[in-house]
């Protein structure tokens, strides 16, 4: 099964970490990837731009509404994201442990229903 992993962070622990914290970080990340491939788990990781480059749709009334932004006011963000295939919540869980965060934040699992299309 696929599971995504999103990964939450206040984004002002990204700006206040040192060149040496984002590294490590990073070489983290690439540690995770690596291991990922090895055992053909890995499917997918992306970073995210920082949420001020966001923009919100949202139906009211089935009217679409455009927003800068975010859809909420929240203390952590989604800043990125994994995608593994597992054989269990278990091994996906082991997988979130390894993805490094700059500062606290979580890692949120979700089996993916489905990955080229809705079923037929």
């Amino acid at each position: 099964m696929l599971y995504t992993m999103l990964i939450y962070q206040a984004e002002e622990a990204a700006g206040a970490a040192t060149d040496q914290d984002r590294e490590k970080c990073y070489a983290g990340h690439r540690k995770l990837q690596e291991r990922g491939k090895a055992a053909n788990a890995f499917r997918a990781a992306n970073e995210l731009v920082s949420v001020d480059a966001a923009t919100t749709l949202r139906w009211r009334e089935g009217k679409p509404t455009i927003l800068d932004g975010p859809f909420a006011e929240t203390k952590e963000q989604l800043v990125g994201l994994y995608v593994f295939e597992c054989g269990s919540l278990d091994e996906a869980i082991d997988y979130a442990k390894g993805i490094p965060l700059l500062g606290e934040g979580c890692v949120e699992i979700r089996p993916i229903s489905y990955f080229e299309g809705p079923p037929s």
